[in-house]
């Protein structure tokens, strides 16, 4: 590969690997079977498509990759990118993007779901994944080891089908650091997500790996995911281990190196009630309710329908998940339910990869209620000024004109 002799394509992704491998002290490459890659213009940008397009001009045999490769959401779904006053360069992009991605063999899935829908990794299993919050799923609910993967280094494990040795591929990364004692189990998905920023908070670091203790139920996949992604989001926390719960950590003592001295920290109910308020301080009107970040699965598109049915939303309501779920949701009539009342079902692009800051000009959009903790964290830093707030709180508001009680 070095030498050049499969291509250029490769020669270029192995000599990547090698200098990011050589920066982390790999000492190795680890085979890994899947890889799944950031390919949201937003962060491609024109470079970056203009890159992937001398790629795809390759032969061929040069340039596909070598093993099951996806992408996280895109920037637009193309059906609904006039109502969200998307422009034309936006879409225009995308479409060269999938191109490009589609010439080098990957598959356009377009979800940050993956693990609730497209093969999920199975304990053991090496991966290269891009998203932070399929990688702190896959690798702390599955039992899988991905790092996270920057654009450039998950299409280089698909091109090359390996990837350094580093970090939460080795046993020695996956130990505990920092132990929680939780008192109180959250019930509803935007309470998980909080739990999971307070944790990040604590955790703070990517090498910080904590176990929680105290959790008196097996969360749900959706409970999971959210508390996950939350948890990556605010503290670049790649694995988590739920004592008795998740698979690395039937004991806590099997997830703790003999004599290393650990944080311990203890999380009440009033910690995660004072999370979630801390994104209600003068806000009493909403312009817009999003249910995003992560792609809602099958599930939570079946409870907002529940929600929903018999009302009507009179500020925009989105609901945004993946090409894998919505097929399912048209057929069992949960899309047509939730646009009846006046919602608009999005699918393979996430929110914030979508031009968030743009579309809020174009809308005139700034307050935003959601039941994403990852959400709120977000976006901030494109001009909103989120709410977090349970699913049924968003529906209220949203039927309500965006008009928030206590």
């Amino acid at each position: 590969m070095h030498a050049g002799e499969l291509g250029p394509a490769v020669q270029w992704a192995i000599d990547h690997q090698i200098k990011v491998g050589r920066y982390l002290g790999a000492k190795d490459f680890v085979p890994v079977n899947q890889a799944h890659i950031m390919a949201d213009t937003e962060s491609l940008g024109v470079a970056g498509v203009e890159w992937l397009e001398r790629l795809a001009k390759l032969p061929a045999e040069q340039r596909r990759v070598r093993i099951p490769t996806i992408t996280d959401p895109r920037g637009t779904d193309f059906t609904a990118a006039a109502r969200l006053r998307q422009q034309p360069w936006m879409l225009d992009l995308e479409r060269r993007a999938i191109a490009a991605l589609e010439a080098l063999g990957v598959l356009m899935t377009d979800t940050c779901i993956n693990y609730q829908t497209i093969m999920p990794p199975v304990r053991g299993e090496h991966c290269a994944y891009g998203d932070t919050g399929v990688v702190i799923y896959s690798n702390s609910v599955c039992g899988a080891r991905s790092n996270f993967e920057g654009g450039p280094s998950a299409l280089s494990a698909g091109l090359t089908g390996r990837t350094p040795r580093y970090g939460y591929h080795l046993d020695e990364r996956r130990q505990a650091t920092t132990v929680v004692d939780v008192v109180w189990t959250p019930q509803e998905l935007n309470e998980w997500g909080a739990l999971g920023g307070i944790v990040g908070r604590l955790a703070g670091d990517y090498w910080r790996v904590p176990a929680l203790t105290g959790i008196d139920r097996v969360p749900t996949s959706d409970e999971m995911k959210h508390f996950g992604a939350a948890l990556a989001s605010y503290g670049s926390v790649a694995l988590f281990h739920m004592a008795g719960i998740t698979p690395e950590a039937q004991r806590l003592d099997d997830i703790m190196l003999a004599g290393r001295d650990v944080d311990r920290h203890r999380i009440v109910e009033s910690d995660i009630r004072a999370f979630v308020a801390s994104y209600a301080v003068a806000i009493d009107k909403v312009d817009l309710v999003v249910f995003s970040a992560p792609q809602l699965s099958l599930i939570e598109m079946q409870q907002l329908a529940d929600l929903l049915d018999g009302r009507r939303a009179s500020i925009p309501l989105l609901a945004v998940t993946s090409p894998q779920v919505k097929p399912d949701a048209d057929r069992m009539g949960l899309s047509e339910r939730i646009e009846r009342a006046g919602g608009t079902v999005l699918a393979g692009m996430c929110f914030y990869q979508s031009y968030a800051r743009e579309m809020a000009e174009a809308n005139g959009w700034k307050a935003l209620a959601t039941n994403s903790a990852k959400l709120t964290n977000i976006l901030g830093g494109y001009g909103y000024r989120p709410m977090l707030m349970s699913m049924d709180a968003c529906v209220d508001v949203a039927c309500a004109g965006g008009k928030v009680t206590s």
